[in-house]
Parts: C-alpha cells; structure tokens; sequence
C-alpha cells in the first residue's frame, strides 16, 4: 500500500489560504482595525494572496490551456466585482468610487499576475518583457493587492523549483511592501504601527514550506476559491447591510 505523502497537498493549502481570507475579511468588516483583535485577524490574514500568487504559478507551470485558465480568472474577476463592491460599500454597483485606491477585486490583480507570467515566459526581449510587467503593474493599481500581487507571483514563477531562491526573494518584497505601506500611511496621518499586520505576509513562508508538491482533493476542487471568494463576500456584505455596520 502506497503510505500518504507527508506534508500538505495543494487542496489542503488552499483551504488554509481561505480560511485565513474569511477571518481577515470578517476583520475589514466587524472588528477595529487597530484593535489588538483586529490586527491578530490581519496578521493571519495576511497569508492569502501570496499563497494564491504561489499556486498561481504552480497552475501555470501545470495547466494544459493557458487561454482556459486565463478564462477562469478573467470570468470570476467579472463575477466577483459586485459582491466586492457590496462588501466594501454597502452597495450594489460594479465600481466602488469614492476615495478608495481599491476599486477591484483581487482575482483582477491575480488574472494580470498571470499575465505578467506569461509574458515572461513568451517574450525574448527584456526591454519588452519589462514593458508588458509595467505596463500590468499600472493596470494592477486600482486592483486590491495592485503591483505586489504580480510581483509575488513573478518572483515564485521565476525561482520555481528553488525553494530557498523563493523564500529569499519573496521576503525581499514583502519586507519592502510592509516598509511602503507604512510610509504611506505615516504620510497620512497614521501612527506608525498602523501597517505592522502587513507583516502577516511572511507566515506564508511556513505553510508553503510544507507543500508536497502534490494537488490533493478532488476534480472540482480547482473550483473552491474561485466559488467561495464571490460567496463570502457576497454573505459579508449582507450581514454588514442587516447590522448595519
């Protein structure tokens, strides 16, 4: 009998990466922010997005359409934009507006991850391929996560396979987005501890380390992000609605 691969499979990591994103989004949604409840949730929060920019570039390394994933991620960018709109605003409307720097949602900026991805594995030229990553990164700005997201992802498709260059590089930009973020927000008024959650993105580091490289779960189980995301928020936005949060 084949003994079970020690480690944790793909699935068993998304599910972490997911319920990590239910808490912090109750955070955003319930609890203040610099409250020490709220900034725990943050911190575990944090573990999200650059676990699905890793898995990103698993799936891209492993998919046998690229146009179909592309498809996917564009469709459920489409999708989940009204039930992110809902949650952040309290309204149904496909924009959020206002004074918010996040207009979209974050399967946008991870459908302009993977093509930044892309046109570093496609194109030759450097000076082309930097043209095609910058020119993402200003279409990522609106995006919840913006540039980081497609930095996250470029940086685990670039070292794949080299688990230390991952570890390595990926902390580099997440030290420098936690350093950005929280001169922004200095400059804004806020107390300088304000961003220190952000933090929370090296606990990825930990879970990815125990990946066993294998998927795990079933033949929908590639579905399971892509349905919740829209889902929770959707739920969330309706319980602040009814609270009147």
């Amino acid at each position: 009998m084949e003994q079970p691969a020690r480690g944790l499979t793909a699935n068993a990591v998304k599910w972490i990466a997911i319920a990590a994103m239910l808490i912090d989004h109750i955070a955003w949604g319930f609890v203040p922010t610099y409250s020490a409840l709220g900034q725990l949730m943050h911190i575990v929060g944090r573990i999200t997005a650059p676990t699905m920019c890793f898995f990103l570039a698993e799936g891209y390394a492993h998919t046998h359409s690229f146009r179909k994933y592309a498809f996917r991620l564009g469709a459920f960018a489409l999708i989940s934009q009204v039930p992110f709109t809902l949650f952040e605003t309290g309204k149904l409307q496909f924009i959020v507006g206002g004074n918010s720097s996040e207009t979209l949602n974050v399967i946008y900026t991870l459908f302009l991850s993977l093509l930044a991805i892309r046109a570093c594995d496609r194109i030759n030229s450097r000076k082309l391929r930097f043209l095609a990553v910058f020119g993402l990164c200003l279409l990522s700005l609106p995006g919840d996560w913006m540039f980081f997201d497609i930095l996250f992802a470029l940086s685990f498709w670039q070292n794949r396979g080299e688990l230390s260059r991952q570890i390595q590089s990926f902390s580099i930009l997440a030290v420098s987005m936690v350093l950005a973020e929280t001169f922004l927000s200095v400059s804004e008024g806020y107390p300088i501890y304000s961003q220190l959650f952000q933090f929370g993105v090296l606990l990825c580091l930990p879970v990815l380390i125990l990946y066993n490289g294998r998927r795990g779960g079933g033949r929908t189980s590639k579905w399971t992000f892509y349905i919740f995301y829209p889902a929770h928020l959707l739920a969330l936005g309706l319980l602040k609605i009814y609270l009147a949060v």
